[in-house]
């Protein structure tokens, strides 16, 4: 036993070495614990209303099944955004400790010794950022509890889901941050010279786009089946998986498709900024989607939301109390969902913008030291991001409203009152990536200040 505790005392010791705030910048120990808090607590919250609307019944409500379903719509629609807001807290600065990481590997640390600190560092920073998460979800509760479903407040109590659900959400978002530090150890441990001297290349393969295409058919084709299904799970299983795959083409699709408009734009590349944007992009396709893929996710809901208010615009006449509070409560859980989208958004993006610049400090402080004017780096920063968001946009809003189209038709998708939440949506998403770019511009700042601090 004594041995064994000796064995693993250095990995320990090892482990908080490297990941104290003294060796490296407080930033990248901070960001990321803050983006697992608000992913634990946007989860729980989200947690909360599903299960609340799942503890429904006839007998409770007689549109309990059209809650339910509705809820599951949601549910799906903000899965795949807060899966990608912990996936970039859990990948956050990875480049920077894979530095580190690789230089012990050098030195001679064998690949277990590396792989035993990488994970215990991200779980440890992952469960203390969503055990803060559960103190802002017990904080929100009391005002979420305001919002009124059938006629009155859902109340805190409503959103509680108990502490057995509480246990594996903070299980969970451990195993994700775990999972995700030893998948990003592979280059490490295999290549650590390749790593510290950046020689690798990730490249998209055209495969992607056919998949996306063949899965868009597919979701097409079978949301297109619904009005023959007349079992009421049954159509919640179709209408949630449908546009389910349709986020997650959009995250299939998004790299590859910003290789190919960088590649092009490196070609037409007049100035410093420009040139250098698209080189960025082409380094990382993957990174540089990360950095958009929030408003992507917000241009397709944005596209189902808009419709959902439209078809409920639409239904005018006289109507019992029952059915007036449900459709009062349709636009409701409407304004819910993309206000939490949006919340996961502004995260995200975030979250991405710092850790752009914490991993590309070298690039940032070289052309410092070369003399390039600040205003020049902000632009092709700028650039970097704001180029894929026009393009990106507009992609994400013509998937959705080719999924949309078969549920609704081509009537509801331009409606006025659709139309205005879809515009409302995307121009939202695009000032909140720029005003990420804006807010970030203090960590730039201390990285040309302090280029040393790791």
């Amino acid at each position: 036993m004594a041995s064994a505790s000796r064995s693993r005392a250095p990995v320990a010791r090892l482990t908080w070495l490297l990941a104290r705030p003294s060796a490296q910048s407080a930033a990248l120990l901070v960001l990321p614990g803050l983006a697992f808090a608000v992913t634990t607590a946007l989860v729980l919250i989200v947690l909360g209303g599903g299960m609340m609307f799942s503890r429904w019944t006839l007998d409770d409500n007689a549109d309990a099944t059209v809650y339910q379903m509705l809820s599951v719509l949601a549910l799906v629609l903000l899965l795949v955004p807060l899966a990608s807001l912990g996936g970039a807290a859990a990948r956050l600065s990875a480049r920077r400790r894979d530095d580190r990481l690789a230089t012990l590997r050098l030195l001679g640390a064998t690949p277990g010794t590396v792989t035993q600190m990488t994970v215990l560092e991200s779980t440890a920073i992952a469960v203390l950022g969503s055990l803060v998460g559960i103190v802002l979800y017990l904080i929100a509760m009391p005002f979420v509890g305001l919002i009124p479903f059938a006629g009155e407040a859902i109340g805190a109590g409503a959103l509680w889901v108990g502490p057995g659900v509480l246990l594996i959400v903070v299980v969970a978002v451990a195993a994700l941050a775990a999972i995700s530090a030893a998948i990003g150890l592979r280059r490490v441990t295999i290549s650590p010279l390749g790593v510290r001297t950046r020689q690798t290349a990730p490249k998209m393969h055209w495969t992607r786009i056919v998949v996306g295409v063949l899965a868009i058919i597919g979701a097409y084709a079978l949301l297109g089946s619904m009005s023959g299904i007349a079992d009421a799970a049954l159509t919640i299983a179709v209408l949630g998986t449908g546009i389910g795959i349709g986020i997650a083409v959009l995250n299939l699709i998004g790299p590859w498709a910003l290789g190919i408009a960088a590649k092009l734009s490196l070609r037409r590349a007049k100035s410093a900024a420009q040139l250098i944007a698209a080189r960025g992009i082409l380094e990382s396709p993957k990174a540089a989607w990360r950095q958009v893929s929030g408003v992507a996710m917000t241009s397709f809901i944005a596209v189902v939301a808009g419709t959902g208010i439209a078809v409920v615009s639409s239904l005018t006449g006289d109507y019992e109390e029952d059915t007036m509070l449900l459709l009062a409560d349709i636009r409701t859980g409407i304004i819910i969902t993309v206000v939490t989208s949006f919340l996961m958004v502004a995260c995200s993006v975030g979250v991405n913008q710092a850790a752009n610049i914490l991993d590309r400090r070298d690039l940032y402080v070289s052309l410092d030291r070369l003399g390039m004017p600040r205003e020049v780096i902000e632009k092709f920063r700028s650039r970097t991001v704001m180029s894929p968001l026009r393009f990106v946009t507009i992609g994400s809003a013509l998937v959705g409203g080719v999924l949309v189209f078969p549920l609704v038709g081509i009537s509801f998708i331009v409606a006025p009152a659709s139309l205005i939440v879809i515009a409302g949506c995307l121009i939202g998403g695009v000032f909140l990536v720029w005003l990420a770019l804006r807010a970030t511009g203090p960590v730039l700042t201390r990285v040309l200040r302090e280029p040393e601090r790791l």
